[in-house]
């Protein structure tokens, strides 16, 4: 049995789960979010608690049964408090600033790189070095905090880059120290 797949997911106040066959929508104070169960899984809802189950021991379900635990378990987080990503710029001259709804990086190139979030992701500039993402989606806010990490992403030896909040770089030592 999945030890992730058994344990069952509770349900606060103000959030509404509604199901269509296979489909799963829950709704609450920050917005909407679906998802389609596929598989031999069984959810069942009741009043307080939703549990996750599967039909078979096919490799397959056992995989699925955890997946769909964690993305309801995901959901209801969702929009219920959302998630949230935190960049740093490390680097001279590296800075970011909103211009509308547009992200604008200088991260040392020779144009400035423009970027449009797209719909249910919230971007936030705090000083010139941190950039903020959030939303309700949590794969989308890792999606789009992923892709604004490409563009210029942490190099070992000065530790230049565009950096997760809390990651680590393992440092290079360079030429010099060969000698």
């Amino acid at each position: 049995m999945s030890r992730i797949g058994k344990k069952p997911i509770l349900i606060s106040k103000g959030i509404k789960i509604s199901r269509t066959g296979n489909s799963f929508e829950v709704s609450g104070p920050k917005g909407k979010l679906a998802v389609a169960v596929e598989g031999d899984i069984d959810v069942a809802i009741s009043d307080s608690e939703i549990t996750v189950s599967r039909r078979n021991e096919l490799k397959k379900n056992k995989a699925l049964h955890g997946l769909y635990r964690s993305l309801l378990q995901n959901m209801i987080t969702g929009v219920t408090e959302g998630f949230s990503k935190k960049l740093e710029l490390v680097g001279i001259g590296y800075r970011a600033e909103m211009k509308g709804k547009s992200l604008v990086l200088q991260l040392g190139y020779s144009h400035p790189i423009v970027f449009n979030a797209p719909e249910g992701v919230n971007l936030e500039v705090s000083g010139t070095n941190n950039i903020v993402i959030s939303g309700i989606d949590k794969q989308l806010v890792g999606l789009i905090a992923a892709k604004i990490r490409t563009f210029r992403p942490p190099e070992p030896y000065k530790g230049k880059g565009i950096k997760y909040e809390n990651e680590v770089i393992r440092r290079k030592a360079g030429k010099t120290a060969a000698k």
